[in-house]
């Protein structure tokens, strides 16, 4: 085990409200018990001591004690932050080596120390504080001694929210206008309504477009000091707004729904370099190149989410997709992870139907009403209708996908979904993973939820 340096007993110190502030005459006071010593500095006016709440030596979380004792005056003022430590029996908690090493599988990244700390309230628990460091910054996770569970995960580094104007999902959705046109990269007045202000969240505070979940590697990446970032479509830095915002998005409702290893990383894309009308994610590089030929790419967010799916695929099965049935379920689960990510934004119209992907993009290249890349709704079979071409196999998956949707509802559906891609071999087949699917829908929600998965998968001839 190791032990909490008393320098480092700052890190067990998070924000609290502060119990009191008393303001004494200038007499010397005793500290009170259960505290340890862990900053003392001197400034113009004044001694400044900071001291942990401990409780049988432990660290408690969140607990501090602060004096303050004025230069001239000799007045001292206290800032008293103890938290309650109730109905702890630490004869019966569990602790061992072992215990913490397991304590450290959960958390973020590459666990560097971990310490026992004390967990207030009415009701404490002594748990291990893991600190971790990944790609996104430095993380404690706090971990019941007893029950191993997890209690919360405190992010120690420091990020900032910025401010932008995005499309979300998409001018034709917003605006339900499905007569609007590229006008190569034209900012016309038919388009101002889809603009929308949105908080750029996680921000690293560089006064750039890279953050925990988003790392920005465009030629000219923008940059502004206050994280102000108001483009319209004419201009570069509107697509490399959009692509930070709807990763971070993308990334932010995974990480809601439980999961914190599915690409939980700074994801490097560029929206420059490329003007063919295709995108691509590239594994060698984990990077996302958006192309500016038609409608540019990175102007429509399903484009920008259908990507992200590959790095996701990628992030949990490195490698996958090296099958053609592998790589048609990568196309099919990307266009599908596109349509989940639209659904709080995208009305589901005759003019825009949900099913329809990226719709925006798509009136550079699609003809008929509504236009669209792809659509996940398909009527396509296995294997009569495969064409070993994995954008149009792929529509076999997503029409599955999509039923499982239509069937469980968009979270517990992604859930299901994303669970089940941890246990796919790279070059699996429809079926084997139909099967797992089918077998993780049972152990997350139980029979029903596996025989709604199960239709799906038979419908589309999968099964």
């Amino acid at each position: 085990m190791r032990l909490l340096p008393r320098a480092a007993m700052a890190g067990a110190i998070a924000a609290a409200t502060i119990a009191a502030t008393l303001v004494s005459a200038p007499v010397a006071q005793a500290d009170p018990a259960g505290l340890t010593l862990i900053a003392s500095n001197q400034s113009l006016l004044g001694v400044h001591e900071l001291y942990a709440q401990t409780y049988a030596g432990h660290p408690v979380l969140g607990g501090f004690y602060a004096r303050h004792t004025d230069r001239e005056t000799g007045a001292v003022t206290i800032q008293d932050g103890r938290l309650t430590v109730g109905k702890l029996d630490l004869g019966k908690a569990r602790v061992s080596g072992d215990r913490a090493a397991t304590a450290e599988t959960k958390a973020r990244g590459h666990a560097f120390r971990t310490d026992i700390v004390v967990v207030p309230g009415d009701n404490a628990t002594l748990a291990y504080a893991v600190l971790s460091q990944d790609a996104t910054g430095e993380y404690r996770t706090v971990v019941d001694t007893d029950s191993g569970s997890v209690l919360r995960v405190d992010e120690l580094s420091d990020h900032v929210d910025g401010h932008g104007k995005v499309f979300e999902p998409n001018p034709v959705a917003t605006l339900q206008n499905t007569t609007l046109t590229d006008q190569n990269n034209k900012d016309y007045a038919a388009l101002s309504g889809a603009y929308k202000s949105v908080t750029l969240k996680n921000l690293n505070g560089t006064g750039k477009l890279d953050g925990s979940f988003a790392n920005n590697i465009s030629a000219s990446e923008v940059k502004n000091n206050t994280n102000t970032f108001n483009y319209n479509r004419s201009q570069a830095g509107f697509e490399q707004v959009m692509a930070y915002y709807s990763i971070t998005s993308a990334q932010s409702y995974i990480q809601s729904l439980g999961f914190t290893s599915v690409n939980n990383e700074a994801q490097d894309f560029k929206t420059t370099g490329l003007t063919d009308d295709n995108s691509f994610y590239s594994p060698s590089a984990d990077s996302i190149t958006f192309g500016t030929g038609g409608v540019d790419d990175a102007e429509d967010a399903e484009v920008i989410w259908h990507e992200y799916g590959h790095a996701i695929q990628d992030a949990q099965v490195p490698g996958f997709g090296s099958s053609n049935e592998a790589g048609a379920m990568g196309e099919g689960f990307g266009d599908w992870f596109a349509v989940m990510m639209s659904i709080p934004n995208n009305p589901d119209t005759v003019k825009t139907p949900l099913a329809c992907v990226a719709d925006w993009d798509a009136v550079s290249y699609a003809s008929g009403t509504p236009k669209c890349l792809r659509r996940v709704d398909g009527t396509k079979v296995y294997p009569g209708d495969v064409e070993n071409e994995v954008h149009a196999d792929g529509e076999i998956w997503s029409r599955a996908l999509w039923d499982v949707y239509k069937g469980l509802g968009r979270d517990q559906a992604v859930k299901v979904v994303l669970e089940a891609q941890f246990s796919y071999a790279p070059n699996t087949s429809f079926a084997a993973a139909a099967t797992v699917t089918v077998n993780t829908a049972r152990r997350l929600y139980g029979a029903s939820a596996a025989t709604v998965c199960q239709n799906a998968f038979h419908a589309r001839g999968i099964l």
